[in-house]
């Protein structure tokens, strides 16, 4: 045999041996994420109100764990697991490391955050787990470089699929999420195989039944319908703006009053989520929203729910606790689409499923993952609206987005006057004169 083809399938089998490795570990330690969540926000925190008040303390549990644990130097580089998400696509970029401690810190602080009321989801959890995982991966095997990014990539595959029942998804998030404008069809192989296996280890090896969306009614292909898909796109689109945009103020205005003591940002911030809910009077908007959520696709929900849910999830995470964002962005989507209902004349279910999908894109900046993500979890209902609805988001969400890490490859549209290779982070920063 040729030495080429030996290399082929030497590289080949490597990928696919490391890919199920992180999908098998993922999929199990997803499987515990979600468990252990359902358990802390339905069973426990849903029948004892009172919790809420404890929310602060949990705040300065969360704040200790990241100031002693989360902090790591490696090659002279300090490698903070509290910038998240971001830790992880600077890490795809070859920048910084995932520290192996990343994704149990991460566990531990997203149980906190849930079981006291914080707004917050599971998918960041589930990344930074997987991403965690494939960092243990790349130093057990001593894997190259090159190899490394494409790991974590795989990781971060694992981690969505898992976490939403999306193995199609998961595959091209975790290509995605890193760049706009760039997919690495390098890490197809491992990516596809940590996140089909993540996604079987969670469903079929464990059990676990993830939530059903079902979409009643999809409306006639009509050029009407297509302009109404559009222009509620854009609404989407600008409410995922705004979401990103106070997220990042908010942390930005609490770690220049707190001089970045992540345990007094997250205590105050916990205190003024106490004091919201007492406002509101209910914890509709506390926790991960899921029966609000799942409520939207049957009737009519509370008309502001979207803007509630919005400043409870900007200034829980804002200040410094920790979870997902993708499902605080589908509440957003799914609430606001309820509301639109009201004034457009589209299916209500269908409405609510484009806004669940188009805000969730204009944030993540992940076209491609968001339109398969409503493939799987809508079954295939509507095939083309998603398509438009997630490419109208992508374009009017402009260069903002949940990852300010995110590196601007090639610029969405030659309309947006954006330097290749800058992230998201330094345009923000042109922008301002900061």
């Amino acid at each position: 045999m040729p030495l080429k083809y030996k290399i082929f399938l030497s590289t080949l089998g490597q990928w696919i041996f490391f890919g199920s490795i992180i999908g098998l570990v993922v999929g199990t330690t997803t499987n515990f994420l979600l468990e252990i969540n359902d358990f802390l926000g339905d069973d426990i925190r849903a029948k004892r109100d009172w919790l809420i008040f404890l929310l602060p303390f949990g705040g300065i549990a969360i704040g200790y764990i990241y100031m002693k644990y989360g902090k790591v130097y490696s090659n002279n580089t300090l490698n903070d697991t509290a910038e998240l998400n971001n830790l992880v696509i600077d890490a795809v970029h070859g920048k910084k490391e995932v520290p192996k401690r990343m994704g149990p810190i991460i566990y531990l602080g997203t149980f906190i955050t849930v079981l006291f009321g914080g707004s917050t989801g599971r998918e960041g959890a589930a990344i930074q787990m997987g991403s965690s995982v494939s960092a243990t991966v790349n130093k057990f095997f001593k894997v190259n470089n090159n190899d490394k990014k494409l790991l974590i990539m795989s990781g971060i595959s694992a981690g969505f699929g898992a976490a939403f029942g999306a193995p199609i998804a998961g595959t091209v998030f975790g290509m995605e999420m890193a760049a706009l404008g760039k997919l690495r069809f390098e890490a197809l192989v491992p990516c596809f195989v940590a996140s089909f296996v993540a996604y079987y280890i969670t469903t079929a090896a464990w059990g676990h039944e993830h939530e059903n969306f079902i979409i009643k009614l999809v409306p006639e292909f009509t050029i009407v319908s297509f302009l109404k898909v559009i222009f509620v796109s854009v609404i989407f689109a600008l409410i995922s703006v705004l979401y990103s945009q106070l997220r990042h103020g908010v942390q930005k205005y609490s770690e220049k009053l707190s001089k970045k003591n992540h345990m007094k940002r997250a205590f105050w911030g916990g205190v003024i989520i106490v004091v919201l809910t007492l406002i509101v009077g209910s914890q509709d908007y506390n926790g991960r929203g899921l029966e609000m959520l799942e409520q939207s696709f049957e009737e009519k929900v509370p008309p502001f729910a979207f803007l509630a849910k919005l400043v409870f999830t900007v200034i829980t995470l804002g200040s410094g606790f920790v979870g997902g964002e993708a499902i605080p962005l589908f509440f957003i989507g799914a609430t606001l689409g309820n509301t639109l209902h009201t004034f457009i004349d589209l299916p209500m279910s269908f409405l609510v499923a484009i806004g669940l999908i188009a805000t969730f894109c204009g944030g993540a900046n992940t076209p491609l993952a968001a339109f398969l993500l409503a493939m799987e979890m809508f079954n295939g209902k509507g095939l083309e609206y998603f398509f438009v609805a997630c490419i109208v988001s992508y374009l009017f969400s402009g260069h903002h987005g949940l990852w300010p890490s995110q590196k601007i490859f090639e610029p969405k549209s030659r309309l947006y006057n954006v330097p290749r290779g800058e992230t998201i982070e330094n345009v923000e920063k042109k922008k301002t004169g900061g």
